[in-house]
């Protein structure tokens, strides 16, 4: 999805768009089709007195085995909080506790319960709200476009050229600036929760215009899926209590990584799937299970959604 600021001055006010001259999203689906609806789980802001800004950013800091860009993670942990009372404000419906405050659970790699929820639904809840604001804001949307190529003039992108899926039109974008959103491209590889327009296309054109990539090699998996599908559990029913077994009933997670087990990062988790089951510990076929049947019909059906 691409973002383009066409033809005048941007200011920014809270963290929308407050006067623009002329705005335009292009996106290769309906926006309400883009991989973010997908996201089930919760998103991270510290939204409790118990919790602190510093942890937040420390367990993300360590998530990313110290790779991340650690200036980008202290914005990113700043500014968390205003974003999801923002959202919550713009009408997302989050999950609640008892006393009416934003519910928090425990997520992987945390170690504070901050993640907060809209039930399993959390990214559906947030692009829809996203999505009714930036109508309600006039901007245009191009839904069905292909971007083929980014328009560079002396090393400074200045446009994008878009191919219509649905009659074959060609069309050139003139833009002050362009935010170049495309998403992952877990779908080189044969099992992904990825979406299927999640191909590399973005970060091919971006690449032959002569951007720089990083850090491609950090292709980051969701560990639990339904075996031969590949739709995703979410990690929200770790989070709940679920924890992984192999086939002898083990607990693996405690000697792969004794002290957050279920719940460490993502990648830790699939390394110790993949390791089970290259060790033969694994079930016929290639997988291991995600009990949850000690939480109960009832909590399952009301919290993990699964």
């Amino acid at each position: 999805m691409i973002l383009s600021l066409l033809a005048g001055a941007c200011r920014f006010k809270s963290s929308f768009i407050s006067s623009f001259s002329d705005v335009a999203v292009i996106s290769r689906v309906h926006p309400l089709r883009s991989h973010s609806i997908a996201a089930q789980g919760g998103i991270n802001a510290v939204l409790s007195g118990n919790d602190k800004l510093e942890d937040h950013a420390f367990d993300t800091i360590k998530g990313s085995d110290y790779l991340a860009d650690q200036e980008a993670v202290e914005v990113l942990c700043r500014e968390a909080p205003a974003r999801v009372i923002e959202m919550e404000n713009w009408g997302t419906l989050f999950s609640r506790t008892e006393d009416g405050m934003i519910a928090q659970r425990p997520f992987g790699g945390a170690a504070f319960p901050r993640t907060a929820f809209a039930q399993d639904r959390t990214g559906h809840h947030l692009l829809h709200t996203m999505y009714e604001q930036a109508l309600n804001k006039g901007i245009k949307f191009y839904d069905e476009w292909i971007i083929t190529r980014m328009v560079a003039d002396k090393g400074r992108c200045c446009g994008v050229v878009g191919y219509n899926i649905g009659n074959g039109d060609l069309k050139g974008f003139q833009a002050k600036s362009v935010i170049f959103a495309t998403g992952g491209y877990g779908r080189i590889y044969r099992h992904s929760t990825n979406s299927i327009i999640n191909t590399g296309l973005g970060c091919a054109v971006a690449y032959r215009a002569g951007a720089s990539l990083e850090d491609m090699e950090f292709v980051q998996f969701h560990p639990t899926t339904l075996f031969g599908t590949n739709i995703l559990i979410t990690e929200g029913a770790r989070g709940e209590g679920g924890y992984l077994v192999n086939k002898n009933g083990e607990r693996f997670m405690k000697r792969h990584s004794p002290h957050l087990l279920d719940l460490s990062p993502r990648d830790i988790v699939a390394r110790a799937i993949r390791t089970e089951i290259n060790e033969g510990r694994g079930f016929d076929g290639g997988f291991v299970n995600l009990e949850l049947m000690h939480l109960g019909g009832k909590r399952s059906k009301k919290d993990c959604q699964v």
